[in-house]
């Protein structure tokens, strides 16, 4: 193997082709004859639409490419893929169901059923590679609607659902979002519906969820991100007479403390994104316009919509080759979506794509793995 075209193609012709071979766990090593540091440099060459394949030749195959080894590899040898995940809904809102796409030009597939009861206002994260569902609120019209403290987590490299260790409170509408390799879950409502302002954080490694400090008042219908190590919560309120959008709630991890900073930008955000080093956001009252926030110096700055492709004025946000799309949230087959460049020239920032799901965008999430 004279370079990594041919160490990827013998890999995979291996696989594809000797998976009777391969199946016994018999083998001291991950690949028989290969030293094992040599081998997962080998398998993390293998194109990811061959790694479920992968993971069911043996428990040794599979460990690997469940672990953040994997990904480390996959980095350095520049195999990671970029894959872009939409929830989707038909046009009476009576079925959802994810589907992937994995280019700006490329056509969607199915993933297996999402587990668990339907449910609204739940959080999706991504961590490691995979997708975390996280929460929600139960929408089974046979069962009562109860708040959800569920986790389940679907793995991209094998394509299959599993379920995690539930979270303290159960809780939805609430903000949640990836920091340093932990995810954190804010706010929301509880079980009988009141505002919470508790606070945990899941450990991938221990697949255990921890209370931390508490906000300094309840905050539901928020959302989070993450800048400079650092959890940023915006938006959503206390109650229905007293608002807290005005304000940003930051969590620093190593002092374990929450401070606010002023909100001098969306107050009411329907839809929101991280692209690079900043925040991309649409407010209610404007969904014209973008809000961009940069946490360097906490300023915002306006970016309007152009009216290409559709006059819609509901969208939802996707990210994918280091572009924003913008997804309508209405039914329109001769809809184009929108795609905002921030790299692009001064005056070319914005044009159209035709990729798009299959059915109206409830969510969308990119992993890379």
């Amino acid at each position: 193997m004279h370079d990594l075209g041919s160490a990827r193609k013998w890999v995979t012709e291996s696989v594809m082709t000797n998976f009777s071979d391969w199946s016994s766990d018999s083998f001291c090593s991950i690949l028989p004859g290969l030293p094992n540091d040599v081998a997962k440099f080998c398998l993390a060459l293998v194109p990811r639409k061959y790694l479920p394949v992968m993971g069911s030749v043996c428990k040794r195959w599979r460990s690997f490419i469940q672990s953040k080894e994997f990904i480390t590899i996959r980095k350095e040898t520049g195999m990671i893929e970029e894959w872009l995940y939409f929830l989707t809904s038909d046009s009476q809102g009576m079925g959802s169901h994810w589907e992937m796409m994995s280019s700006l030009e490329g056509k969607s597939r199915m993933l297996p059923q999402m587990p668990g009861p339907v449910k609204t206002g739940f959080s999706v994260v991504v961590l490691g590679g995979k997708l975390l569902i996280i929460g929600g609120l139960s929408m089974d019209d046979c069962v009562q609607k109860n708040a959800s403290a569920d986790v389940y987590q679907y793995d991209s490299c094998l394509n299959r659902w599993s379920k995690l260790a539930k979270m303290h409170i159960a809780r939805y509408d609430f903000a949640c979002t990836e920091v340093g390799g932990l995810i954190y879950a804010v706010g929301g409502y509880g079980c009988d519906g009141e505002s919470l302002s508790s606070a945990e954080v899941y450990d991938p490694d221990t697949n255990k969820w921890t209370l931390i400090e508490s906000l300094r008042r309840p905050r539901y219908g928020c959302f989070a991100c993450s800048f400079g190590g650092k959890l940023y919560v915006m938006g959503g309120r206390s109650s229905f007479i007293i608002g807290n959008s005005r304000f940003v709630d930051v969590y620093c991890p190593e002092e374990r403390a929450w401070c606010e900073i002023k909100n001098r930008g969306c107050v009411m955000v329907t839809a929101h994104a991280v692209l690079g080093m900043q925040l991309f956001c649409m407010e209610w009252k404007d969904q014209r316009i973008l809000s961009v926030f940069d946490p360097t110096d906490n300023s915002w700055r306006k970016v309007p919509v152009p009216l290409t492709g559709s006059s819609a004025i509901g969208f939802r946000f996707g990210i994918l080759g280091g572009k924003l799309l913008l997804f309508s949230m209405e039914e329109d087959p001769g809809y184009r979506t929108l795609l905002y460049d921030p790299s692009a020239p001064a005056g070319s920032e914005w044009r159209t794509s035709s990729l798009k799901p299959s059915g109206l965008c409830l969510c969308t999430v990119t992993i890379k793995a």
